[in-house]
């Protein structure tokens, strides 16, 4: 597992997430290992659309201007990669998992190795 510190910047420079659980780092696609946001594009349902974009922004928030740590690898697993290329990883915030607090903050889950609907 490695760890990278950078310092968060708008996107379309450095950082930019693409929705609740997947933001662009360089050119590095990273998926947040430990937790499960609302889909953005393929939403199920009105409530889901309205979440993803929620966690989303506040995602953006929990990353502008901040420095990051970013910790390859799912913790759980120890993958490296999702079935998708996109790279595996935890972030951190001032010494914060960036999961953590969008699970606590009711805009994700924690991941369990498998989708779950967003829809009732």
């Amino acid at each position: 597992m490695t760890t990278g510190a950078l310092s968060g910047s708008s996107c379309g420079r450095k950082i930019c997430a693409l929705d609740g659980d997947t933001v662009v780092i360089g050119r590095e696609h990273i998926r947040i290992a430990n937790i499960d946001a609302p889909e953005l594009r393929r939403s199920k349902c009105d409530a889901e659309k309205r979440l993803a974009v929620v966690a989303k922004r506040r995602l953006e928030e929990l990353l502008a201007g901040a420095r990051l740590h970013v910790n390859r690898g799912d913790p759980e697993t120890g993958r490296t990669s999702d079935r998708y290329g996109r790279t595996l990883a935890t972030i951190q915030v001032d010494d914060r998992d960036v999961g953590d607090i969008l699970v606590s903050e009711g805009l994700a889950r924690n991941w369990t190795g498998k989708r779950q609907p967003w829809c009732n």
